[in-house]
C-alpha cells in the first residue's frame, strides 16, 4: 500500500463517554427521529479520517466497522472529497433516464473491468444494496421467464419487501413487516463450524441442489442468489468447492447465478470481489457499500444477454447513478487501484488472524472463541459459552454484546453480527495504519479475556 497522509491524528482518545454534546443530541433525537432507526453507538460523529472517528465531544475512536464495510478508502479521502466537490459545482442531478451524463457511462466501464470474467457485460446503477439485489432478481426473472428465487440459511440481502423475503433473520429485519414477496425458497448454507459432521463443499452443494430439485424443480428457478461470504449471517465462509459446484449446476440448468457482493466487494476480502477466491464468474454481481467511499450508490453488473433482455425503461430510478455518487465511485476505485488495497486487505488479515488465534490458544479449554474465520479485512470470530467450543458450540450473544460495549468504552468501534447474535465482525478501513490497528487489537484482546 502506498503511504497514506492522514488529515486527523490517528489515535485513540476517550474522555467522558458519552460526552455532554452527544447526550444533548440524543435528547434532540428522541423528539424527532423514529425509534425504529436505532444506532449501536451512543456518540455522534463530527469528523472521520483514515482509521478514526471523532465525536462531537472530541473523543477519537478507532474504527473497526467502516460504516459496515463502506468507508474502505476512509471516510474523507481527499480524492473522493475533491471529486464530489468538483461534480457538485457542475450539476447535482439531471436523472440519467432524462438527460444522461458521462460519469454513469465511465463507472459502468470500470465495473466491466473489475468484476469477474471477460465476457461482455452491462451495468445499471441504483442507490442501495437492497435496490441492487431487488433489480438483479427482476432481471433474472425477466431474462429466464421463470419465477423462483433460491436463497440460503443465514442470508442477508436487504430491508425492502422483496429483500426481506430473501433475508433469513427475523429480528430485527422481518418481524412484524410481512407478508413478504412470494416465490422465494431457502436451502441450507455451507456453515463449516456448525455442520453436524464435517462435510465437503461439493457435498454441501449437492445437499442444496437435491432440495431445489425436490421442492422447487430446476426448470422453475430463475436465479440462485448467494453472498460468497455471508455478512450479517456472521461472515460465514462456505467450505471450499461449495460455490463452484452451485455455479456449475446453475449454468447446466439455465439458472442465473447471482453473487451478492454488497458487503464483500471492492478489495474488502483481498481481491476485488470475494467470488474470485475460488475462480467464480457469476452471471450477475450486485454491489454497493465500499464502491464510493461513503456516497450512496449501488450497481448490478452482469452478462450482456441477461441485462439487455429487459425492455427499455424496465430498469432505473430517479436517483440511480447520481452524478455526484458516480464521481465518488470513480475516485474511490482509483484509490483502490493506485494504493493496491486488495493487497492491503491481505496484510490486515495477516496481522489480525494470528492475534485472534493467539488469544484463543491462551484461553485454553475455557475459551469463548468457537471459530475464527473470514478473508482479507472481512474477519470475524464466533463466541460460544465457555468450554463448549468443541462440544455443543452453544452460542454466547451476551459475550458479543459485552465485548462490543467494552471496546467502545475503551475507544474502539466494533460490530456484532450472526444469526445467533454471537459474532464479532471486524471491518477496518483498508487505509488504517498498522500501529492504530495494533492498538485496537490490544483493546479487543482485553475485552475477550474478560469474558472467561
Amino acid at each position: 500500500m502506498t503511504e497514506i497522509q492522514y488529515r486527523l491524528p490517528q489515535q485513540r482518545r476517550v474522555g467522558e463517554f458519552p460526552g455532554p454534546n452527544s447526550r444533548a443530541l440524543a435528547e434532540r433525537r428522541a423528539d424527532v427521529v423514529a425509534s425504529g432507526a436505532a444506532s449501536g453507538v451512543p456518540v455522534y460523529a463530527a469528523d472521520a479520517d483514515g482509521g478514526v472517528i471523532v465525536d462531537v465531544d472530541g473523543n477519537s475512536f478507532i474504527d473497526l466497522g467502516s460504516g459496515i464495510a463502506v468507508t474502505s478508502v476512509g471516510a474523507s479521502h481527499p480524492a473522493v472529497a475533491s471529486a464530489v466537490a468538483e461534480q457538485a459545482a457542475r450539476f447535482t442531478h439531471t436523472c440519467f433516464m432524462v438527460t444522461p451524463y458521462e460519469g454513469y457511462v465511465e463507472l459502468a466501464e470500470e465495473l466491466a473491468r473489475v468484476t469477474p470474467g471477460d465476457h461482455e457485460k452491462r451495468s445499471v446503477l441504483f442507490n442501495s444494496g437492497a435496490e441492487a439485489v431487488e433489480n438483479a432478481v427482476k432481471i433474472a426473472r425477466h431474462a429466464t421467464g421463470r419465477k423462483a428465487i433460491v436463497v440460503f440459511d443465514h442470508a442477508y440481502h436487504g430491508r425492502t419487501n422483496l429483500t426481506m423475503a430473501l433475508t433469513a433473520k427475523a429480528m430485527p429485519y422481518k418481524t412484524g413487516f410481512g407478508p413478504f414477496a412470494p416465490e422465494v425458497y431457502r436451502v441450507p448454507m455451507s456453515y463449516p463450524y456448525r455442520e453436524e459432521a464435517e462435510i465437503k463443499g461439493e457435498d454441501a452443494a449437492q445437499r442444496a441442489i437435491t432440495m431445489i430439485d425436490k421442492q422447487i424443480g430446476a426448470d422453475q428457478v430463475a436465479a440462485i442468489l448467494i453472498e460468497p461470504i455471508q455478512g450479517e449471517g456472521g461472515f460465514i465462509v462456505p467450505a471450499e468447492g461449495f460455490l463452484p459446484a452451485l455455479a456449475d449446476w446453475a449454468k447446466e440448468k439455465g439458472i442465473a447465478f447471482i453473487a451478492d457482493e454488497v458487503q464483500s466487494g471492492f478489495c474488502r476480502t483481498g481481491a476485488w470481489f470475494a467470488s474470485e477466491h475460488e475462480g467464480l464468474v457469476p452471471d450477475i454481481v450486485t454491489m454497493a457499500k465500499g464502491i464510493a467511499g461513503g456516497l450512496p450508490i449501488s450497481a448490478v453488473t452482469g452478462r450482456a444477454e441477461l441485462l439487455d433482455a429487459v425492455h427499455p425503461g424496465g430498469l432505473g430510478g430517479t436517483y440511480g447513478g447520481n452524478p455526484i455518487a458516480c464521481a465518488a465511485a470513480l475516485a474511490a476505485i482509483g484509490v483502490m487501484r493506485e494504493a493496491d488495497l486488495s493487497s492491503r486487505a491481505q496484510q490486515i488479515e495477516g496481522i489480525v488472524l494470528p492475534r485472534l488465534r493467539a488469544v484463543d490458544e491462551a484461553l485454553g479449554e475455557q475459551s469463548v472463541i468457537g471459530d475464527i474465520r473470514g478473508r482479507g479485512a472481512m474477519l470475524a470470530f464466533e463466541l460460544v459459552q465457555p468450554g463448549t467450543a468443541r462440544t455443543t458450540k452453544e452460542p454466547n450473544p451476551q459475550a458479543a454484546k459485552a465485548i462490543a460495549a467494552a471496546c467502545l468504552e475503551a475507544g474502539v468501534v466494533i460490530l456484532t453480527s450472526g444469526t445467533y447474535g454471537n459474532v464479532i465482525r471486524l471491518l477496518p478501513p483498508l487505509v488504517i495504519s498498522d500501529g492504530l490497528l495494533a492498538v485496537a487489537l490490544d483493546v479487543l484482546e482485553s475485552a475477550v479475556q474478560a469474558q472467561v
